[in-house]
């Protein structure tokens, strides 16, 4: 998909978030949603999800797609990357990213945004895996970061 193509979906899916996710105000009710709409929006999207930082640890939380590691090894993969660096990675081919944490080997590339509380605080982030390499550009960093601002 183009990138024009690809920009203009997401602000469809933006404008259909905000509508869906306007009355309520909880973060994981919003993920969920969020996770769904992407997951059968996008069919490079493999698995779409969330992983949340609790007691200093990475559990998945919402998510779309095959089974999940339920815990991500501290300070090691794309997740953690993501939350030291406090922004979005991208990565065009796992195989490539020094301590990938494999869930699922059919993993090719990945897109990981930091996923902050209303006070700018990081509580996780947003995870999503394509079977293909070289998935992921900025025309999906752009649309992922601003439909991530909708988690209240």
């Amino acid at each position: 998909m183009d990138s024009t193509k690809k920009k203009n979906r997401y602000n469809r899916i933006f404008k259909q978030l905000e509508e869906l996710l306007a009355p309520h105000d909880n973060p994981i009710a919003a993920m969920a949603t969020i996770a769904a709409v992407l997951h059968n929006k996008f069919d490079h999207f493999f698995w779409t999800g969330f992983y949340l930082l609790q007691d200093e640890e990475l559990i998945v939380g919402p998510y779309q797609g095959s089974v999940a590691c339920i815990k991500l090894k501290k300070n090691t993969g794309v997740c953690w990357a993501g939350i030291k660096n406090k922004e979005t990675v991208l990565v065009p081919d796992v195989h490539q990213f020094p301590g990938h944490i494999a869930c699922d080997s059919r993993s090719q590339s990945e897109i990981v945004l930091p996923v902050r509380n209303k006070k700018g605080e990081i509580i996780g982030v947003m995870d999503v895996d394509s079977k293909e390499l070289n998935s992921f550009d900025e025309a999906d960093r752009e649309g992922l970061e601003k439909i991530i601002t909708l988690i209240p």
